[in-house]
């Protein structure tokens, strides 16, 4: 926690004021690094997704993993949204965007990449459950509670100087 020591009650009334303005900033500030420890966590969630090579599995056997063309549509479609102030709620939501280029009759553009998150997160009647996203939200919520913390202590402290 950020130690700041004023010169009288007027001084410290006006700091206050100051962090009172800047609040949104800092708070947004804070959140967005936490949702980057987080998206970090998936990338490598995503990197850990095997490949497989070919798609036709037996009809005892699930799929487990994904195409070289969808783990690439992954990677590319993965990001955090901008910092949203929804009623007083600072958020950032993580996902994915776009299509990847694996076309089909269905999905002439590509296949959604949120669509391939999904089934391979949750599983379907043709391919094995992978919670990759789940399992990384889980190991990196308390580094992103701290990397939050921080950067509220930093950008705290900035101001009240």
């Amino acid at each position: 926690m950020a130690t700041v020591t004023f010169k009288g009650i007027d001084a410290y009334i006006g700091q206050l004021k100051k962090l009172q303005n800047r609040s949104d900033e800092v708070i947004g500030r804070a959140v967005y690094d936490g949702a980057a420890v987080v998206a970090d966590a998936i990338r490598k969630e995503i990197d850990a997704i095997p490949i497989i090579k070919n798609r036709k599995g037996s009809s005892d056997h699930l799929i487990d993993g994904v195409t070289q063309t969808q783990k690439q549509g992954l990677q590319d479609g993965f990001g955090i949204s901008p910092v949203q102030n929804d009623r007083g709620f600072i958020n950032v939501k993580l996902g994915f965007a776009g299509y990847n280029k694996t076309k089909t009759k269905k999905y002439p553009q590509g296949q959604p990449n949120a669509l391939i998150a999904r089934a391979v997160n949750s599983g379907t009647s043709f391919r094995k459950k992978r919670r990759f996203v789940d399992k990384a939200v889980t190991a990196s919520r308390v580094k992103a509670e701290n990397a939050m913390g921080k950067s509220l202590d930093d950008n705290i402290e900035k101001i009240m100087k």
